[in-house]
Formats: structure tokens, C-alpha cells, sequence
């Protein structure tokens, strides 16, 4: 067990920021956290990095709490970004990089190589000032991960990027996990935990809401989702018993129903009113599940 929080609660006053929250993130896993704006993500983080002090509960990295010490080991990607402006590209990331206990040789090369990854070895002498924000973006994610850390915390890390900036970045972050590292990461993209994440959480108001695997989560849901294209209007049924929600488009609609029974009575309907040119029953969504807990005026 690489990652452990136990009952972790951060109160600022009369205020409950995090409600003792308990979760394991397992070694080589990448462990997804959900929730809206100020759910508690940034604190949890700031909590495990030792920038916070729990008011109670207990973190431990492999069985020790985080400190300078192990600086070395863990990676940060902080939501509000820290770069110096007015500091040259390659000289901010050599830097960092000795920050975290590389030294100035290692971390030239490292840097050199993350840039060119990430395909913008051009901008090594621009002052970080002169970059658009997803090009920043793209130097604070390198920071994070030159040192190699063996703990990954990433909060937010694909705002502000293109979608082929994000695809370069889910490939960098892919590679960590293979390599063994344990990646714990906030977003508000479902799509994007869905796509990465064994394991999640949903906080909602300090609170944790869901938490699990995510196949477990998805069973547990007790909800299906029914696609059928047609080209006729599907609105009428709508009223079929035991059809929770329903999202209609120009060609089809998305009906979430509580099980496979239900489904065969929409196909029935459907079928009755003319022919059906496409028909399937879809696992929830994570947007859906996060919908229904959290309420959709946050999703």
C-alpha cells in the first residue's frame, strides 16, 4: 500500500473543508479524484504534501509521513501554477529540478529531454513570460515529472491544454504508471478518469461520496444507459415506468433505465412505432454516476 489517508479531516475555523476522508491508493495505480469546485480536492493535496496540517486522521506515504525529506520521491502539479516569469525556460526547470535533489548536470539533460518531448525544445532560453498559458502549463507539468517521483500528485494537469496537448501529456503520465509509479490526480473531465483511473473517488463538500474501483462503482450504480437511433421521434417514451432520465437528440436518444427489462421495453416501443436503425445498452457513465450524486447544478 503506497498512499494511505485514514479519517483525514481539515477544519479552517467553524469551516469543514475535508470530512474524514479515508482512501488507499495502491503502488503503480493512478487513482482518480472527482468533485466540483471547492470539494476539498487542493486541500486533500496540499494535506499529503505536508503544506497543510490535518486536524485529524492520519497520512502515510509507504508507512511515513511526507516531508522534505522525501521530497526527491514526489512529484507536484499545483491547480495555480508557480513558474517565475521573468526566468529563462531551462534554467527555471534546472532549478526545480535541484529543488528536488537532482543535480545541475542530471537535471540539464533531464530538462533538455522533457522539452523536447513535449515539443517545444524552441522556447529553452524564452523567459516563461513569453509563452501562452498551455505552453506554461507544459513547463510546470515537465517540473513535476523530470525528477522521476515515485508519487505523482496532479491537480488539474489538462486545463489549459489542447486536445493534442492532453493526448501528449495522458501518454507522459501513462508511461509514469508502468514505470511503478503510484499517480494521484483531481479533475473535473470525467472522460479523462474514465479513460486513465482503476480507482476513484467522488468528494462532495469535504465529503467522500464514492469511492472504489472503477468497474465496482459503475456495478454498484444499479443503472443503465439504452442508445437508440432512429428517424423518428423517441420523446414519447419517455413515460415508460422505470426510465430514470432521458437525453434526446436529431437522430436518437440516451435513456438511463434501472435494468435490462426496462431496456427491452423501450426496444419494444420503439420497434412498434417503425424501424430502428441502432440499438444498445451502455454501461453508466462516470458524468452520469457524478450527475446523481453530487447534483447536476455541479456536474
Amino acid at each position: 500500500m503506497a498512499l494511505q489517508l485514514e479519517q483525514v479531516t481539515k477544519k479552517f475555523g467553524g469551516f469543514t473543508a475535508v470530512d474524514r476522508l479515508s482512501l488507499t491508493v495502491e503502488e503503480g495505480t493512478m487513482y482518480g479524484f472527482l468533485g466540483a469546485n471547492g470539494a476539498g480536492k487542493t486541500t486533500t493535496f496540499r494535506m499529503i504534501l505536508g503544506l497543510l496540517t490535518a486536524t485529524e486522521g492520519s497520512i502515510a506515504w509507504n508507512g511515513q509521513k511526507i516531508s522534505y525529506a522525501t521530497s526527491p520521491q514526489i512529484g507536484y502539479l499545483p491547480e495555480e501554477r508557480g513558474l517565475y516569469p521573468k526566468m529563462k525556460v531551462h534554467e527555471q526547470l534546472v532549478f526545480l529540478g535541484q529543488l528536488r535533489g537532482m543535480n545541475k548536470s542530471d537535471a540539464k539533460v533531464a530538462a533538455l529531454k522533457w522539452l523536447e518531448r513535449f515539443e517545444v525544445p524552441h522556447y529553452t532560453n524564452k523567459k516563461v513570460e513569453e509563452l501562452s498559458k498551455g505552453n506554461q502549463q507544459k513547463i510546470q507539468v515537465i517540473a513535476a515529472l523530470m525528477h522521476d517521483p515515485k508519487l505523482l500528485i496532479l491537480d488539474e494537469p489538462f486545463s489549459g491544454l489542447d486536445p493534442v496537448n492532453v493526448e501528449m501529456l495522458k501518454k507522459a503520465i501513462i508511461d509514469f504508471r508502468n514505470s511503478g509509479a503510484t499517480i494521484l490526480f483531481s479533475s473535473h473531465r470525467m472522460d479523462h478518469v474514465e479513460e486513465l483511473c482503476e480507482q476513484l473517488s467522488i468528494i462532495h463538500h469535504g465529503q467522500q461520496l464514492v469511492s472504489g474501483k472503477l468497474r465496482d462503482v459503475k456495478r454498484s450504480f444499479g443503472k443503465q444507459n439504452v442508445r437508440l437511433h432512429a428517424d423518428f421521434s423517441l420523446s414519447d417514451l419517455d413515460s415508460i415506468k422505470g426510465v430514470e432520465t432521458a437525453h434526446h437528440s436529431l437522430d436518437g436518444a440516451v435513456f438511463q433505465v434501472d435494468d435490462d427489462e426496462v431496456a427491452n421495453q423501450l426496444l419494444q416501443a420503439a420497434l412498434q412505432k417503425g424501424p430502428i436503425r441502432h440499438f444498445e445498452i451502455e454501461e453508466p457513465s462516470l458524468q452520469d454516476i457524478f450527475i446523481a450524486k453530487v447534483g447536476e447544478e455541479n456536474a
